[in-house]
This record gives structure tokens, sequence and C-alpha cells, in this order.
């Protein structure tokens, strides 16, 4: 097959629109997660919790952070891997928990707290949902890990039930799971055989993204290894091997300002980001304070199809502010796009009920 030939500024705007940030937004909350594939989970609040991070920025002010749990806990979404899924999708995913104890090393361990495994399981159905708080550890066998997981024998346990398809996430009390039964959760569904279930995620995946590098790499907390879908494409002055969604392909473009999440859609592949947008990024939250160039919990800027600088905010609840510590300018600003990225500075702190305190400008 002949490979697509498109500029860098197509590619953008083809990963853009697929992001669903052009200026045709979404209109309904699972709408929205059917079209990015999935929905992140981090509860990180230094602005807001990534889901609802992105769900604002594609539904606007309409969105509140209550529908996305209303729909989990409605079972219109399920939750694997601090991931958000359509429910529609769970099929897709049945063949992957048969096999996630063998992938991932953990059978042994299970199998070693066979009984601990069962006392959660027959306490949360005689008792109802439960938190990890909720259940006492009996464990035979330790957690082996040397790391922030040692010892953490009943969140260990749960994730594994939860992976393996027996527990459920039916909503959260603060940064807590709240967790039931599958049976009790998840609607009958016809498990989609693995090599296709990996083809019809990675179409998705490939949906999703709109243009992706050919790369195993690319999402690998999403899909272990991303089937060879979409149709081959060249990028003008830009290296690798990159596939396209075709039908992403000679489709209008107008684009729009957002503040995005550090966790969002369009930030996914760092490496895509470098080649096709030319942005310098990495989230420093995790950074001595000191050598941090753009701030703790920066927000990436989006302008049209192009990534353009960074928000260092943070959301101070206590005091009722959304401090605007500085907004990085990759490049001097006109006055059109410093207008806009303000519209949305202030568009932001009014959706979380905050007032805008303002810094400085780079």
């Amino acid at each position: 097959m002949t490979a697509h030939r498109v500029t860098r500024q197509q590619a953008r705007q083809i990963a853009v629109r697929a992001a669903l940030l052009s200026a045709e937004r979404p209109d309904d909350l699972l709408g929205m997660v059917h079209d990015l594939a999935m929905l992140r989970v981090e509860l990180t609040t230094t602005v807001a919790p990534a889901a609802d991070h992105v769900c604002w920025s594609r539904l606007g002010s309409s969105y509140r952070a209550v529908d996305t749990e209303r729909a989990l806990s409605q079972g219109l979404l399920f939750e694997r891997g601090w991931m958000l899924r359509p429910m529609s999708d769970l099929g897709l995913f049945l063949a992957g928990m048969r096999t996630w104890a063998d992938r991932s090393g953990t059978r042994g361990w299970i199998e070693a707290n066979e009984d601990f495994a069962r006392s959660i399981l027959d306490r949360i159905a005689d008792e109802g949902p439960k938190t990890s708080r909720d259940l006492p550890d009996e464990a035979v066998a330790p957690w082996p890990s040397t790391g922030w997981t040692n010892n953490r024998n009943v969140t260990q346990m749960l994730e594994c039930l939860h992976m393996t398809g027996r527990l459920a996430v039916v909503g959260r009390v603060g940064r807590l799971r709240i967790w039931d039964l599958a049976e009790r959760v998840f609607p009958e569904a016809p498990e989609v055989p693995a090599d296709e279930a990996r083809r019809i995620r990675s179409e998705r995946l490939l949906a999703a993204c709109g243009i992706m590098r050919d790369s195993i790499a690319v999402s690998p907390t999403e899909l272990h290894g991303v089937a060879s879908v979409g149709e081959p494409a060249i990028i003008e002055g830009v290296p690798g091997k990159w596939r396209v969604d075709p039908a992403q392909l000679d489709r209008r473009f107008e684009g729009r300002t957002a503040l995005l999440s550090p966790f969002d859609r369009l930030m996914t592949d760092q490496q895509r980001v470098v080649r096709l947008f030319d942005f310098d990024y990495a989230l420093e939250m995790y950074k001595p304070a000191e050598s941090r160039i753009w701030g703790q919990f920066a927000l990436p800027i989006l302008h049209g199809d192009r990534l353009i600088g960074k928000v260092d905010a943070r959301s101070d609840r206590d005091s009722g502010t959304f401090v605007v510590h500085r907004v990085h300018e990759d490049e001097p600003f006109d006055r059109a796009t410093r207008a806009a990225v303000d519209a949305e500075i202030e568009a932001l702190a009014s959706w979380l009920r905050l007032r805008v305190v303002r810094g400085a400008v780079d």
C-alpha cells in the first residue's frame, strides 16, 4: 500500500481533531469517552483530577465531576487499570482478564493467598461494597515488592482480583476505590477472542489519536503491543514510520484554544508531541522545586493546531482561588492569542468555582 503523504501541519490537525480538541466539540460524556477510547483516572488535584479536566476541556462548563462518578456507579462506564471505558467495550477485555495473572507474574502470589482472596470476595458478597480500609489483612504470603507496595497486601489483592475480572470499581470515597463483585456490576457480554480484541482496540486507539508512530511502544499502559491498523503515512520533514486513520484524512479543521491536563489524550505519546508539535514538555510534579522549569503541574496550552506554552497554576480551594504563578510563552503571544489564553484561564477557574489570582508571564 502506498503511504499517504501529509505535511506536519496536516498531521497536527489530524491529531487535534481526533482528540476532540478542535472547534467541533462533543456533546455527551459517553460518546466522548468512546471516541477517546478511554478516560484516564489520575486523582492529582493540583488543578483538577485528570478525568474531570479532560472532560471539561471537551464538554465545557456543562460538565460536572459527578457526571463521571454517576456514569461509573450506573454501570455506563467501567474501570480497568486506572482507566474508564464504555461498558459497551467490556467484551474486548474479558480475554485479557482471564490471562492477566500469568502475564503479570502474580498467579503464584494469588494462589499462595487463595484463602485471603476468598475471604475478601465472601465478605463483599455478604456485606456489600467495601474499600480497602474495610478489609482485614489475612495474607499468608506478603506481597513481595521492595518498593512502595511492600506489604500492602489488601490493596494488592484487591487490584489482582480487579484485573482478573472478579471485582469491579463502583465508586470512590476520597481516593479510595469502592469494590463490588464484578458479577453484580458487569452485564453479560460475549468475550471477544484475544487477537480480535487487540485489533479492535488498536483501531479504536488509532481513531482516538488520528495519527500514531508505527511502534508497539506508543501506548503501553493502554495496550501491550499495538496491531498494525490504519494505513501507512509519511509526514514531510518528520522522521519515523507512521500510521494514520484514513477516516481522518481530508477533513476540514477549525481550531480553538484549550488548557490541557498533563494526562490529556493529545499528550499520550511524548515522542509524537516532540516530532509533530515541536513542544518541549515534561510533568515536573515529582522533581525537586528548585529543578523545575515550568512548574509543578504545568498545563499545556493548545492554540489551533499548535502547542504554544504552559500555564503554571494550582487550585487553592482553601482560599477559593486559582493561582496562576506564570504563563510560559514558548514564543511571544500576540494580542489575540494572549486574550484567548486568558479567556481559557478564566473559564477553567470559573468551572472550578475559583477566582483567578495572577502572577507573571514568561
